[in-house]
């Protein structure tokens, strides 16, 4: 995706805050005037560069990388320091997920993992991303039960969480379900093929949308894209069943585990970057090692301090 806050002419340029924007606005300005790709500043610096909003990702930002035919980066996050680390590095879309269940808290699956859990870390991303979109997933059994839950949910997440959208997992059951919440003012991402929330009634982690079983996710797509879901997130499916369906919708897919023809990816981030011990799925590539460097660290940490190298006098006042 080429500059995040770049439109063509008929995408008006965003405004700013007509009501103020927080006590974070200053720093924001400042930090918008050199962030990567030279969004939301001028050489030198000066008054235009004063004017300018700072450079956040909106849903229509990822619309018209489809449109244009670029490409955009989605991870994991759930905590302060790798969403700004994230942020900085250009990564487009953060997603709070509920993989946060077995990926922070210690849970086999993303099943246990509440709402009151989730939203604080969806705060400490919010309150660290100057420039991604902060998708926040809804977890098991905060939508299901009625569209009104799931506006209420979903409500939560953007007072109370501080995110920017949400993602619920399911096929075009919920197109009604995304109708309300986006009539309600909550973007909505979709997951549809493997949807973890659903495991015991998939029977695993199976692939999704083999041979016949592609048309139910292409129907799946277009409903949900019909309702109002901003983008479409699939997992888990074939690639040329993954292709399809992205031609069958006008909004943004994503896939994690469905190839190559989506406009965007996702991964978790201990998996994208090696934290996770394990074995890998297939449709995951580890750019980084640091459970071998974090263990390292914390085994020349121990040494020092058995040994008395540390703290040195360097380290005393």
């Amino acid at each position: 995706m080429a500059s995040s806050n770049s439109s063509d002419s008929s995408t008006p340029a965003e405004l700013a805050a007509p009501y103020g924007s927080g006590p974070a606005a200053a720093s924001t300005a400042a930090s918008s005037a050199t962030s990567a790709g030279g969004t939301g500043g001028t050489a030198g610096g000066g008054a235009e560069a004063a004017r300018k909003p700072a450079a956040r990702i909106r849903t229509h930002h990822l619309y018209q990388a489809k449109v244009n035919g670029e490409r955009f980066a989605m991870l994991t996050a759930y905590d302060q320091y790798s969403a700004e680390i994230f942020d900085q590095a250009g990564i487009e879309v953060l997603l709070v997920g509920d993989s946060a269940s077995n990926n922070v808290f210690g849970n086999e699956t993303s099943l246990p993992v509440t709402v009151d859990e989730l939203l604080p870390l969806c705060r400490a991303v919010a309150r660290s991303a100057r420039r991604a979109l902060v998708v926040a997933d809804l977890p098991f059994g905060s939508y299901e039960v009625s569209a009104q839950q799931a506006v209420a949910t979903g409500v939560r997440f953007l007072k109370e969480g501080l995110a920017h959208a949400v993602k619920i997992e399911g096929g075009k059951f919920y197109a009604e379900t995304v109708r309300a919440m986006v009539q309600a003012g909550i973007p909505v991402m979709a997951h549809i093929g493997f949807t973890p929330q659903s495991e015991h009634s998939l029977g695993g982690y199976r692939v999704q949308g083999r041979g016949d079983d592609a048309q139910r996710l292409i129907d799946d797509a277009v409903a949900l894209a019909d309702a109002g879901a901003f983008s479409v997130l699939m997992e888990m499916v074939p690639a040329a069943t993954a292709a399809a369906v992205d031609a069958a919708v006008d909004v943004p897919t994503v896939g994690i585990g469905a190839g190559s023809a989506t406009t965007g990816q996702v991964l978790v981030w201990q998996d994208m970057a090696g934290l996770r011990g394990g074995k890998m799925a297939k449709f995951v590539k580890q750019y980084a090692d640091l459970r071998t460097s974090l263990s390292d660290a914390a085994k020349a940490y121990g040494d020092d301090v058995r040994s008395g190298q540390f703290p040195g006098p360097e380290h005393s006042f």
